[in-house]
């Protein structure tokens, strides 16, 4: 079973400000038009602000890389994450927002995944033994597998831990009462009103928060008596702001722990689940991953050996490319802009569209279709440098592309190795984006063990 992946249809050209309200809330990706995958820019105006969508390489350059503290990220997406993520890196700006990345980065350097590899390789076993065989909802076990991984690497715990498993419970419940947008993104308003978020929306936050507090608590307890494991909580909680000397308070520390659980595992669970769908109508593929996993994981958890799974790490990169996790990202004007000889004006919200630059008709070669030998070509190697960014790019590229990338390889590979996977005939998963890039109805393949 081959052919193109499945890709949400788009909305006609012109529809009205409420339609597009009304689709946006639904889903970010079906309520765009379909011009968007070969203009190089485009325009809409609403009664309260105007939005820039830049495909332009040029452009993405010019607000990630060359200015981006010209273009700050906007309010309006964080307004409906804010009961969750409080003032988290994700959603911070300016002199904050170094600060914590000064404090935060260290613990992703390249020799702490490395001291990490083990964790991610116990959650992937894990995971294996927990899939089983039969007809399976793949992002129910892959939610579970990227959360397992969250919880080993930041607090040294399993997810089968009361806590973890308590905090994983919420986050889905969370996770379901949350749309992507509330009011206050489409509408602006004076701080001192209330945000609208629904009551299910902030109890769930609440209740996250909570738990996450206890663990960090408890952490912070462990580390005055020297006895905490080395693991990322520690790592973070440890360091100082080398320019301030200060480290990061409990609550600041929660807010941190709070993102690393949104993005780490529910950017995860998107990408797994959508590379085990490809590889299951993709069988050819699917093979060479595994015999590649086969050959490459023999003697255990080896991190070296990560450098030979080549062709898993195309499929993993593939996947990322068809569907980004984070499909879209918004920055915001501080000063008057002038785009492609179009004027811009101050406080007009520019949109990066990894969803959008990663199939665009113009920058790649079958833009649409499943090909993990594309980056061998010239094609492939260009779009890499200029139109590849599923985890954002310039200073605010997320501080676990590299974790991200171990995880998805290693975690892809140990499935393969123990199990064929096969797409069911006419259940075929329609993306839409809310948080992530997810299946409208979920993602079931049948799983048989490998012999």
């Amino acid at each position: 079973m081959t052919g193109l992946p499945p890709k949400p249809k788009a909305r006609p050209d012109k529809v009205s400000l409420r339609q597009y309200v009304r689709l946006f809330r639904k889903d970010i990706l079906s309520a765009q038009p379909a011009r968007l995958y070969r203009a190089w820019m485009a325009e809409f105006r609403t009664p309260f602000f105007r939005s820039y969508l830049s495909n332009d390489p040029k452009l993405v350059r010019l607000v990630l890389k060359e200015r981006p503290d010209d273009f700050p990220k906007s309010d309006r997406v964080g307004e409906g994450l804010r009961p969750l993520l409080g003032n988290s890196v994700f959603l911070t700006n300016g002199e904050v927002w170094k600060r914590q990345r000064r404090i935060i980065d260290p613990a992703f350097e390249g020799g702490r995944l490395r001291d990490t590899y083990g964790a991610i390789w116990e959650a992937s076993e894990a995971a294996v033994n927990r899939m089983g065989d039969g007809v399976q909802e793949i992002e129910e076990q892959m939610s579970h597998a990227a959360a397992d991984v969250i919880f080993r690497t930041l607090f040294s715990i399993p997810i089968e831990d009361k806590i973890a498993a308590e905090v994983f419970r919420k986050f889905q419940a969370y996770q379901r009462a949350q749309p992507i947008l509330n009011l206050a993104a489409f509408v602006p308003l004076p701080r001192w009103m209330p945000r609208f978020h629904r009551r299910a929306t902030k109890e769930n936050a609440r209740a996250i928060r909570r738990l996450i507090t206890d663990l960090t608590d408890v952490r912070m307890q462990d580390i005055k008596a020297g006895v905490a494991p080395n693991d990322l909580a520690t790592k973070i909680m440890t360091t100082a702001d080398p320019e301030t000397g200060d480290v990061f308070s409990t609550e600041e520390m929660v807010d941190q722990v709070a993102i690393f659980f949104l993005a780490g595992h529910e950017t995860s669970a998107s990408a797994l689940s959508w590379a085990l769908y490809l590889l299951a109508t993709h069988p050819e593929w699917q093979d060479q991953v595994a015999a590649e996993a086969t050959a490459a994981l023999a003697e255990g958890p080896d991190f070296s050996k990560l450098s030979k799974m080549r062709v898993t790490r195309d499929v993993f990169r593939e996947t990322l490319r068809l569907y980004p996790p984070v499909p879209m990202m918004v920055r915001e004007t501080t000063v008057p802009e002038t785009f492609r000889e179009r004027n811009v004006p101050v406080g007009s919200q520019v949109v990066v569209s990894p969803w959008h630059v990663h199939r665009h008709e113009r920058m790649w070669d079958n833009p649409d279709g499943f090909d993990p030998a594309r980056f061998t070509t010239e094609n492939g190697k260009s779009g890499l440098r200029e139109a590849y960014l599923p985890f954002s790019a310039g200073a605010r590229v997320c501080t676990g592309a590299g974790f991200a990338m171990v995880e998805g390889v290693l975690m892809l590979a140990m499935l393969c190795r123990a199990y064929r996977f096969e797409a069911i005939n006419g259940d075929i998963p329609v993306p839409e984006a809310h948080l992530t890039v997810r299946a409208a109805n979920g993602i079931r393949l049948r799983v048989t063990p490998r012999v």
